[in-house]
């Protein structure tokens, strides 16, 4: 990373990341807070919460505001500290892995929220993994300090043995549950203390000269002091100091602690990523690999969604630009159609509410309104024929059977399938042989979220049934093995929304069987959604 070139000023201020963490460990409070001191709303929402003040600004989806869970990532840039920050804010419901994993081949630097009293939890070792694979930076914030929580060594242990990865703490917490009062910065020698009166207010910091100020003794009680100095030396001998090199790298973590909800701990946070996050990385393409600071425009979809605005049926695709200076109006060709696009009204996305986005820059992450055009994984570029790689697809994990109640709708029906597979809510497969739709999904928890999105968004009620499928494979091999493959097993197969080949399978048994009786032809659970 040394030897890279300068990057422009407004390239190299950007700060991309995801925000990533197992459901209820206070991913959405701290996205809402992190709005709140970039200064794009007036009052953070919580989740769970009364009236208006419960309508959290990041879920936008009815079902999300019903449940208080997030089942879509959402894309916010904001202005602070003088960077441009672009937080990708993914859902934490393990239902919804596959788009947050999508999420995060499109972002510098993840943060990873871990709930003090419960540690590293499933779902943050899943997605950690998928961040190692990627070699991103992670910060960590540990949540709800306010509350009962553990022993801080052993929250940091836990970490380092679970995830194998250095932890170098920037604070440390003072008291713990009620006695919660603030933290040590230890990065700056700072003593940050909490006010728990008025949660929308930013904590007090004060400059201190050590830990053996006497100003300590001022702010901090007696007992929590001593306890503070104690283990503060503790860890600076047992812990590994920061390194800002290693952590970009991906082998360390520096670890702040905190309380989103009384909004303490997050404005650290955040300078943290303002002043050691990487900026705007190279993106991997098939033949090389396309650097932020190339003049050159060139973007990849990492995500599209159907129907953020009902009463404009509009599809967004959600575009990392890659390279290069974006201007309003640009004609970019559209690589896997090979045709030309003019992008008239591409926006910004502030929480819920959208702006017409005027330029970008390598690093910031555009909505481009379109009626189907765009799909996960295309690139768009000032020509030059690029395909991006990484953007994963995966196999699904539950198949069900799809009817709509009204059989007069069976068209519009299909219609709305073709839409969400195009967003990568869900795997369409239309079996080669009867009629009728499988739905394939990685939890059962999105079937509801589909019957309910199409019955809000297409006015189609909709049934759906069990399967006697299991699981879907794609199919790849030689195209005359395929044919006599495809020819003997007709009752297996089906084609995705792409037009690949498909195998349903039911046992563990029929995959071993086609590995037998056909060596040529390779089963695969992903499919890199490239043109």
């Amino acid at each position: 990373m040394t030897n890279r070139p300068e990057l422009p000023p407004e390239i190299s201020r950007r700060r991309t990341f995801a925000i990533i963490s197992h459901p209820d460990a206070g991913k959405t409070t701290l996205t809402e807070k992190f709005l709140l001191y970039g200064g794009a709303i007036q009052m953070a929402g919580q989740v769970r919460a009364k009236g208006e003040a419960r309508r959290t600004r990041s879920d936008f989806m009815k079902m999300e505001q019903d449940r208080g869970i997030s089942v879509s990532a959402s894309a916010m840039s904001f202005d602070f500290d003088g960077h441009r920050f672009n937080l990708v804010d993914t859902p934490g419901h393990s239902d919804f892995s596959e788009d947050t994993y999508r999420t995060l081949t499109a972002v510098d630097a993840a943060i990873m929220v871990i709930d003090g009293a419960k540690g590293v939890e499933s779902q943050t070792r899943k997605l950690f993994e998928v961040c190692r694979l990627r070699d991103l930076p992670i910060l960590t914030f540990c949540n709800k300090m306010d509350r009962e929580s553990r022993d801080t060594f052993e929250i940091i242990d836990e970490i380092q043995e679970n995830l194998a990865i250095d932890v170098a703490p920037a604070s440390w917490p003072i008291g713990v549950g009620r006695e919660f009062i603030g933290c040590y910065d230890m990065l700056h020698d700072r003593l940050e203390l909490m006010d728990r009166a008025d949660r929308n207010k930013v904590a007090e910091s004060i400059a201190i000269n050590g830990l053996d100020d006497p100003k300590l003794a001022e702010s901090v009680p007696a007992d929590l002091l001593a306890k503070l100095r104690e283990e503060v030396e503790m860890a600076r001998e047992l812990l590994p100091a920061f390194d800002r090199q290693s952590f970009l790298e991906g082998h360390m973590t520096p670890i702040w602690f905190g309380s989103a909800i009384n909004s303490f701990g997050v404005q650290e946070l955040m300078k943290g990523i303002s002043e050691y996050g990487p900026p705007p990385q190279p993106q991997n393409t098939a033949d090389r690999e396309v650097a932020p600071e190339e003049k050159p425009v060139a973007g990849f979809v990492f995500k599209v969604q159907a129907n953020m605005d009902p009463k404009h049926r509009d599809r967004v695709a959600f575009v990392r630009m890659a390279s290069g200076h974006f201007l309003r109006g640009m004609k970019l060709t559209h690589v896997r159609t090979k045709k030309p696009m003019a992008i008239s009204n591409p926006v910004l996305f502030l929480a819920a509410d959208r702006e017409l986005a005027d330029e970008a820059w390598a690093g910031d992450i555009i909505g481009i309104p379109n009626h189907g055009q765009l799909r996960i994984g295309d690139a768009l570029t000032e020509g030059e024929a690029l395909r991006f790689t990484g953007i994963p697809s995966f196999a699904p994990e539950l198949l069900q059977s799809v009817r709509a109640t009204d059989p007069m709708k069976a068209k519009h029906l299909e219609k709305a399938l073709m839409q969400f597979a195009e967003e990568g809510a869900a795997k369409v497969f239309k079996p080669t042989i009867g009629s009728g739709f499988i739905v394939g999904v990685v939890g059962a928890l999105q079937f509801e979220v589909l019957a309910s999105r199409i019955e809000l968004e297409y006015g189609i009620p909709v049934r759906f049934e069990g399967s006697q499928f299991t699981s879907a494979r794609w199919v790849a091999g030689p195209k005359a093995k395929v044919d006599a493959f495809a020819e003997s097993n007709k009752g297996h197969l089906a084609h995705d929304h792409d037009g690949d080949l498909v195998y349903l399978t039911r046992l563990q048994w029929d995959i071993d069987r086609v590995g037998r009786d056909h060596p040529d032809i390779k089963l695969t659970a992903t499919k890199e959604m490239m043109v």
